[in-house]
């Protein structure tokens, strides 16, 4: 162990910047970038040390910055654009992303120049993976097609040839009155996502202009200069310069090029892997030179599956999300995102436009509606035969058999069933976007409000992801100070980009001032080698005062391999992992050696990420809504196992290999699955297998995950979330991501989900029930008394009915205890009850109307006006009864309904478009009607009162029937799908062909067959 030393006056570390913490300044000089200030890199580490500001406690100085970056993603389109979405408009979907040679050749220390930039731009768009832009004037038009739009539209042009300009001009308003409902709310929508989305964007320091400035990595362009560093994810696939420390080999760079000495490769497994595949790919291709040392490592496990990082020399590629893991460079932008490696790949993954089950269960209730009103028509066509009814005449006659067909098509399509669902999505997309949680398809929302199993990673989500180092185990007589101070060095000392284990490592030093002496002796640093799977450790060789010390930290197994420590002290070490293991902490051994020397070792660090605050019972909550929680995590299984005892949750968690190679096949292994509250050590490949697993038993699987190689299982999700600082690609391959951390945001965005969900099935019950009670009604009026509504009020009965109703989208709603789906055959059989007993207090109010002492009328009234109020009054009031009592109505729902009630009140009042109201056939005996001659179909105003009343009565009768439905076990249940159900047979049959390969082999006779044959095991692979 060094000797401890005093150290020098130290310069004062403490003032800076306030803002460093926060963000880079967007101008800085070259040597600011390599190290604060003239800081060498051990000052820089003692200046972290001392400077450090938790997150959480920066927050309020970081407010006005985020403020700045989502007021950032609003802009990008010119006051007069307002169809465009903030975006590049002009980036052109067939360019194929050719970039012209001259592009590629600006200088290291100069970039290229504004002007360029918005040229390139104007090209290539954005450097982002984006989904296709909207054309603002399409997408509204797109809110007049679809069956039921198109059944409305046939109305227009039936009421242009009957003359009815009147109906004509409604129909065509509710038609435009519903396309600008639902535009706008989306877009409203997807404004509120587009402000949020600023907060994930991913940075890069590029060269503009012989200024080197941090921006953001979707504003980089084909050809910029940009500086590739150890920590940072690669912005864009782009081709290795020189080394950053290195500028003047830039001009070798240029000879090489002008030789064309670099291979072109847009494709990772090109590049890297194993040592046979380099060689064959330098024998078929000879310009394929490696061109002196390796500049920087990248980790693109991600994309290629290699467990190593790759190391790349000048003129290699590397590629957009990938990680620098060692080294720093200067490299030019190839391409954009679009026509990245990764972004051709995403191009694939959304080039498949799914409607998903929601659009199919609109065009079912659409179809099913179609077929029932023309059903209607054919009745009424009968009927109206054997009325002598002609087909168009007379023409100021609502008694004419086209009248009746535009009559029923009018009500029995409704108009507003498909912008009212879009409507009330949308804006429940933009409740959780407020709530931190970004809606990238609106479909989602529907399938997360069905989702019954959770999977979930740990780390970030179940715990608060913030390490902290308990005391730690020392070996006998070695010193706790040096242990921590070779720990500290051999960790990764980029301070603006660390490992939260190597974070928590160097700041763990103020606990020690003893280590923290050491560290400020000057020591220099040969060779950083950052951790890998093969390894499992992370080693530094560094020098003081002339003496090689090699310090290594990893894997309690690996750094105890390396030592030829004594029986005693070995097993004492391995009791101490399992120990540690077995109280949730996660273990890494510290040891060094000194120049070529034994290693010694030092010890152990145990490691903690506590749950968080909230974790337990978020699980407890979910578990109350029918989602259990699977935890899936690379942690060890003792560690998986300890955790799941601190949250409650179940404590079945089973090592992944027994999932992939235990041996299990068939039905044992999806019940495996089923059984288990988690896997350890888990890759993504098992990710994957296992909601695929879920999925075939019946679940609706919600995953959760953060980095490209998840891609694959969120997808293959009912429902992918993408976490709190997952990356691009994950977010790209989520149907949801998140802003904030913890498990709690996705248990409200499930509650949030059943709401919006709950609003959506009430409007369909209800809008299903109108239809049938209209055409119920004025069907069987049509051929028992030869009578309608006339159509002039009938289209302000459709027209009241959508108004009322777009306010369904702001209504409170409950949520269910357990997950959701449609039911339909529970909605259709509750829904054609109400519509009947809607339609029998329609008839009930009409048969007054034939008693001669007048019935419901008190002093004088008429038929039409009559039936138009009690009509809109007992629809309009029926929402109440479909959106169940658990939850008061919203101000913004009962207003609007009360202000279409007010109208229909004034139109019933003044009888205005009712026409004579006189029945045709029989003439009624009622000497209320048309009294002291009024012919205007006039009401007086007790009779309003008296049709108020009975229609509350009504509305009253059917939320019983309502009630009592819904208390019926067999209903409440019909329609529902079983969740868990195995097909044993099926299961084994495939795990059995699982097992199985096709070989090839050649018999003795040279002569080539293909046989069946088992799988070797993973170990006989291995060998």
């Amino acid at each position: 162990m060094p000797p401890f030393r005093g150290t020098s006056k130290e310069r004062d570390l403490e003032n800076g910047e306030p803002d460093t913490e926060r963000k880079r300044s967007r101008q800085f000089s070259r040597s600011s970038i390599a190290q604060p200030g003239d800081l060498d890199e051990y000052q820089a580490l003692d200046k972290y040390i001392s400077t450090y500001r938790d997150p959480k406690a920066a927050a309020v100085d970081d407010a006005e910055g985020q403020q700045k970056d989502a007021d950032d993603a609003r802009k990008g389109k010119p006051w007069w654009a307002f169809w465009r979405s903030g975006t590049s408009s002009q980036a052109k979907e067939s360019d194929p992303g050719v970039i012209p040679d001259d592009w590629l050749e600006a200088d290291i220390h100069q970039g290229i120049s504004a002007q360029d930039v918005e040229a390139r731009r104007r090209r290539f768009g954005f450097n982002e993976l984006a989904t296709e832009k909207e054309n603002m004037f399409i997408k509204f038009l797109m809110f007049f097609t679809g069956p039921i739009l198109y059944v409305m539209e046939l109305a227009v042009l039936l009421a242009a040839g009957l003359r009815d300009w009147v109906d004509f001009g409604v129909i065509i308003g509710i038609l435009f009155l519903n396309a600008a409902v639902g535009w706008y709310q989306e877009k409203q929508a997807a404004d509120v996502v587009a402000s949020l989305k600023g907060d994930i964007a991913m940075k890069a320091v590029v060269i503009r202009d012989g200024h080197e400035e941090e921006i953001k990595a979707r504003e980089l362009v084909p050809g910029d200069i940009i500086v590739v560093e150890e920590g940072f994810t690669v912005p864009a696939d782009a081709r290795l310069i020189c080394d950053y420390e290195k500028p003047e080999d830039f001009a070798k760079y240029r000879e090489l090029k002008e030789q064309d000495q670099f291979g072109v490769s847009s494709d990772p497994d090109d590049e890297g892997g194993e040592k046979e595949d380099d060689e064959k790919d330098e024998d078929d291709d000879p310009k394929h030179i490696h061109q002196g040392h390796p500049i920087v490592a990248c980790d693109q496990s991600a994309i290629t599956g290699e467990s190593l990082a790759v190391d790349k020399y000048m003129g290699d590629t590397v590629f957009y999300t990938t990680g620098c893991k060692r080294g720093r460079s200067y490299a030019v932008c190839l391409t954009s995102a679009k026509h990245s490696f990764v972004g051709r790949t995403a191009s694939l993954v959304q080039g498949a436009k799914d409607q998903g089950h929601f659009k199919a269960i609109m065009n079912s209730i659409g179809t099913a509606l179609l077929v029932i009103v023309v059903f209607w028509i054919l009745i009424a066509w009968i009927g109206g035969f054997f009325h002598h009814l002609k087909i168009a005449t007379p023409e100021s006659d609502s008694e004419d058999l086209l009248r009746y067909a535009l009559i029923l098509l009018i009500i029995g399509v409704p108009v507003g069933l498909p912008v009212v669902t879009t409507t009330t999505l949308a804006v429940g997309a933009a409740y959780l976007a407020k709530q931190q949680a970004i809606v990238q398809k609106l479909t989602a929302i529907e399938s997360l409000a069905g989702v019954d199993v959770l999977c979930s990673d740990k780390t970030g989500t179940l715990t608060a992801n913030q390490l902290s180092i308990r005391e730690p185990f020392v070996s006998e007589g070695q010193d706790v100070n040096w242990m921590m101070a070779v720990a500290a060095l051999a960790s990764s000392h980029n301070v603006k980009s660390l490992d939260p284990i190597d974070k928590v490592t160097i700041l763990t030093i103020k606990r020690y001032p003893k280590a923290r002496q050491i560290l400020q002796q000057k020591w220099v640093t040969e060779k950083f080698t950052p951790f890998d799977p093969v390894s499992k450790r992370i080693t530094t060789v560094c020098h003081l005062d002339g003496v090689k010390y090699t310090c290594a930290k990893g894997a309690p197994k690996a750094i105890l391999a390396l030592t030829n420590c004594s029986k005693e002290t070995g097993d004492l070490f391995k009791s101490k992992a399992t120990e540690f293991a077995r109280r949730g902490f996660r273990s890494l051994g510290v040891a060094y050696k000194k120049n070529e020397e034994e290693w010694i070792l030092l010890g152990m660090l145990s490691m903690f990420d506590p749950p968080r605050e909230d974790t337990a019972q978020t699980i407890v909550e979910a578990q109350q809504l029918g989602v259990p929680v699977k935890m899936l995590t690379g942690d060890a299984i003792a560690i998986a196992k300890e955790t799941c005892k601190m949250l409650a949750l179940g404590t079945k968690v089973y090592n992944s290999q027994k999932l992939i190679h235990g041996g299990l096949s068939g039905t044992t292994q999806h019940d495996l699955v089923e059984r288990a509250d988690g896997f350890a050590e888990v890759f993504p490949e098992h990710k994957y297998q296992v909601v695929e697993m879920l999925q075939q038993r019946g679940h609706l699987t919600a995953m959760t995950g953060d980095g490209v190689n998840d891609a694959p299982s969120l997808k293959k999700a009912d429902c992918g979330i993408a976490v709190e600082g997952a990356s691009e690609a994950a977010q790209a391959a989520a149907d949801i991501v998140f802003l904030a951390p913890g498990l709690s945001t996705i248990v409200l965005a499930i509650k949030t989900a059943r709401q919006i969900f709950q609003r959506m099935k009430a409007y369909i019950q209800y809008r299903i029930a109108l239809c049938l009670h209209l055409e119920i009604y004025l069907v069987t009026s049509m051929v028992i008394i030869n009578e309608t509504i006339r159509v002039d009020l009938i289209v302000f009965i459709a027209l009241f009915a959508d108004l009322a109703t777009v306010a369904v989208a702001y209504d409170n709603a409950h949520s269910e205890a357990r997950p959701v789906e449609w039911q339909l055959p529970k909605i259709w059989i509750i829904s054609v009850i109400l519509g009947i007993l809607l339609a029998l207090g329609t008839w009930v109010i009409r048969g007054t109307l034939y008693m001669p002492n007048g019935g419901i009328i008190q002093n004088f009234g008429a038929v039409q006006p009559i039936l138009f109020l009690e009509v809109a009054l007992t629809e309009n009031w029926l929402i109440f009864v479909t959106r169940g009592g658990n939850t008061w109505p919203s101000w913004q729902l009962v207003g609007a309904i009360l202000g279409v009630d007010a109208l229909a009140t004034i139109f019933c009042l003044f009888g205005w478009l009712s026409g004579d109201g006189e029945p045709a056939d029989p003439v009624s005996r009622n000497t209320k009607l048309n009294h002291h001659g009024k012919t205007d179909g006039w009401v007086d105003i007790v009779t309003v009162v008296v049709i108020w009343g009975y229609s509350i009565g009504v509305t009253i009768v059917i939320a019983i029937v309502y009630y009592l439905l819904n208390q019926i076990p067999w209903l409440d249940n019909l329609g529902r799908k079983t969740r868990s159900h195995a097909d044993t047979q099926m299961e084994n049959i495939i795990g059995h062909i699982s097992k199985l390969a096709v070989e090839h082999e050649v018999d003795d006779h040279g002569k080539s067959r293909y046989i069946l044959a088992t799988k070797a095991s993973a170990e006989e692979e291995e060998e």
